[in-house]
């Protein structure tokens, strides 16, 4: 039904945005709806050759319709389904109630508030895979893959979406920032699985325009499959974001550590994680170059080790890449994930992504 109502709409904007001979009329109770989209392809190899990995791929990494509808000045909402990967899936669908700038609710599935890197749209990440991951190489105990800042955070539950209610506002002339929710726990698209919630909080000071500093904290619950108890894992850390998505330098930088509830010691006992990451561009834009609006270089240094009383456990990803800018949002990505763990072999990934955002 979700494939059919969406298949509509796009053949209603389609015929509407290309001045077609017939006419199409969407009729709403909505005061404004704004249609955007993003399609993302991407193109990427691998160095493991272990199972039946394929060297190199081709996928459609995301294709998303986004409606967000404005009913008044109080209520308004999302709804953004993904064709991305063969599958499809929602992304975000919630509604909103603003009451104040100081205090507004969100009820549905979104992002859960905790760190930088992941509330940062997909359309304006600076690295073109958040958790750098590299098909063929699951080395890292817990969440899997490679120990990467953002492999921590999403496979943990403590960041990526889930469905609950989220309160959120800015105040001291905008100078301070919270949010803070309270979800499901299971992920997106997932029913519950236990009586249990969990609970995510963030604090941002910025104090320059192009300065945010913030603190971030997530409880997540989690079925216990040695104790068979619904309990409870910890996650708290802290990220800065100095500059901005126009011009020149920009950096993101984060640390976060807590309990790696999905690697569990012989009585039930999460180990404990430690993870920091940092990525540095800098936007150069060419004034006078008619097809290409920008250029911009990128570093990116993740660290991560799954459990602190372990030896030689963590690893180290570097991601140099470059993108260029079409128009706006419009672009294509060159980055190489490199992967050096403290044991084992080094592994590497190079992707190329285009970036389709109108």
């Amino acid at each position: 039904m979700l494939k059919r109502l969406l298949g509509l709409a796009l053949t209603a904007y389609a015929l509407t945005a290309t001045g077609a001979a017939a006419q199409v009329e969407l009729k709403s109770k909505a005061a404004e709806i704004t249609l955007t989209g993003r399609v993302h392809l991407q193109w990427n190899s691998t160095s493991a050759d272990e199972g039946d990995e394929l060297s190199n791929e081709f996928l459609i990494r995301r294709a998303r319709l986004t409606a967000e509808l404005k009913i008044n000045d109080v209520v308004s909402g999302k709804i953004q389904p993904d064709y991305g990967e063969g599958e499809i899936s929602l992304k975000d669908a919630y509604l909103r109630l603003s009451f104040d700038p100081a205090f507004r609710v969100k009820l549905g599935q979104f992002k859960r508030p905790f760190d930088v890197f992941e509330l940062t749209s997909s359309t304006q990440i600076l690295v073109i895979e958040r958790a750098g991951g590299i098909r063929g190489v699951a080395t890292c105990a817990g969440p899997g893959g490679i120990c990467s800042y953002s492999r921590f955070t999403e496979k943990l539950g403590y960041s990526d979406r889930d469905i609950g209610a989220m309160i959120d506002g800015r105040f001291g002339d905008g100078q301070w920032g919270y949010m803070a929710s309270v979800t499901n726990g299971a992920g997106a698209n997932n029913e519950e699985e236990n009586d249990a919630k969990s609970y995510s909080g963030r604090l941002e000071f910025t104090p320059l325009e192009d300065l945010t500093i913030a603190g971030n904290v997530g409880i997540h619950d989690y079925p216990n499959e040695i104790t068979e108890n619904d309990e409870y894992a910890l996650a708290f850390g802290g990220d800065v974001e100095w500059g901005n998505y126009r011009e020149g330098l920009h950096v993101q930088a984060g640390v976060t550590a807590g309990d790696n509830w999905g690697n569990l010691d012989e009585s039930g006992d999460p180990s404990a994680f430690a993870t920091a990451q940092g990525i540095l561009t800098y936007k150069a834009p060419l004034s006078d170059n008619p097809f290409v609006e920008a250029i911009e270089p990128l570093a990116r240094v993740s660290w991560g080790e799954p459990d602190t009383d372990a030896e030689d456990d963590e690893g180290l990803l570097f991601t140099p890449g470059v993108v260029v800018f079409f128009s706006g949002r419009n672009k294509i990505a060159l980055n190489v994930d490199i992967w050096s763990p403290s044991q084992g072999d080094t592994e590497y990934s190079v992707k190329v992504q285009s970036y389709l955002h109108f």
